[in-house]
């Protein structure tokens, strides 16, 4: 077993000052050198940024956010261009992964499943004070989430789908940090998620404080929206950009579908995706497609739980009370995975 940490961090502050602070933070962490080491130069070459493009992409859905890559790179002491490769969310060679997604009328219960190696360990809660609504959730590529709740009661979560036919656009971790910040309802998601630019085929699993859940499957040609509270790692109408092998995803659909009638409350829901006997729960770590962490949120009380690791009871973070003023009196969450790798933090 291996032992793995998620440190938190919690701020509260204009977009450019939560940049500053977190490259405060990270210049001692090894997650950059590490995420360096695993960056083919050869694909990264390939990634010529034009500044001038992406500044009029974010200064149209997100100045904030344009912000916080300013405080980044004056933090790090780096060129704007190379915080828009490190920290902007729109070019990133997304590795195959799992990740299942279950959603009642009141919360969402998400398994996260990828290498080890590639998990930043942080879990991040920040209120702005230079507009955009307060959320919380794991990070990925430092400014962008994995999963999350905002303030409004909107959570989020995605899956990978194919990485081919790709575009220029936004990956899934800023998709969903923008869906979370800029929008309140699920319809308000489903509007920004078909204006905004897809780089790779994801879908956009959304339920909010009315009970209302949908799936936005996206790819960087087209964006459907369907009804469903169960969702893997395909499509069920943009099907021409499904992978080839399912199998996995669909073993992974029906377990959950078959099972969805013993459950009477969020902690049964959440007990289909966490325990390891239930056929959902992956250890196939080695093969990025491994489960790393269990989250749950709740719209109506603004209650998030996150879990590392199997067969774990959730740590529950009550976000109403952050929300106003009162701080989490913990400063990490741990968790234990049946792999060889632990998080990059370390």
């Amino acid at each position: 077993m291996k032992q793995v940490v998620s440190d938190i961090v919690q701020f509260r502050g204009s977009h450019y000052e939560f940049g500053i602070h977190q490259a405060k933070l990270l210049q001692h962490s090894p997650i950059l050198t590490a995420r360096k080491r695993q960056w083919d130069k050869r694909t990264s070459r390939h990634f010529i940024v034009n500044e001038g493009k992406i500044k009029a992409i974010f200064e149209h859905f997100s100045p904030e956010i344009w912000e916080e890559l300013m405080g980044l790179a004056d933090g790090f002491d780096m060129s704007i261009k190379e915080a828009i490769r490190e920290f902007g969310g729109y070019y990133f060679e997304y590795g195959k992964s799992g990740c299942s997604i279950l959603m009642g009328n009141d919360y969402m219960i998400r398994n996260y499943d990828n290498d080890p190696i590639t998990y930043e360990g942080r879990y991040v809660l920040y209120a702005p004070r230079d507009g955009g609504y307060a959320t919380l959730g794991p990070s990925m590529q430092i400014t962008g989430r994995t999963d999350g709740l905002n303030e409004k009661g909107l959570a989020v979560g995605y899956n990978f789908v194919n990485r081919l036919r790709s575009d220029d656009g936004f990956v899934c971790n800023m998709i969903g940090r923008l869906v979370l910040e800029k929008c309140a309802t699920v319809d308000e998601a489903i509007k920004l998620l078909e204006e905004i630019p897809h780089r790779h085929s994801f879908t956009y699993s959304l339920v909010d404080i009315t009970g209302r859940n949908v799936v936005v499957e996206a790819s960087a040609t087209e964006v459907l929206v369907r009804d469903g509270t169960v969702c893997t790692n395909h499509f069920e109408n943009l099907t021409k950009e499904n992978r080839f092998r399912m199998d996995d995803s669909l073993r992974r659909y029906h377990e959950i579908e078959k099972q969805q009638s013993t459950i009477g409350n969020m902690y049964d829901a959440y007990k289909v995706l966490n325990d390891t006997d239930k056929g959902v729960f992956s250890k196939k770590y080695g093969a990025w497609a491994g489960t790393i962490h269990t989250a749950a949120y709740t719209p109506i009380n603004l209650h998030a739980w996150i879990a590392l690791g199997g067969d774990r009871k959730p740590f529950i973070i009550d976000f109403n009370k952050w929300l106003n003023g009162i701080n989490l009196n913990v400063k990490q969450i741990k968790g234990e995975l049946e792999a060889t790798n632990g998080f990059i933090n370390r």
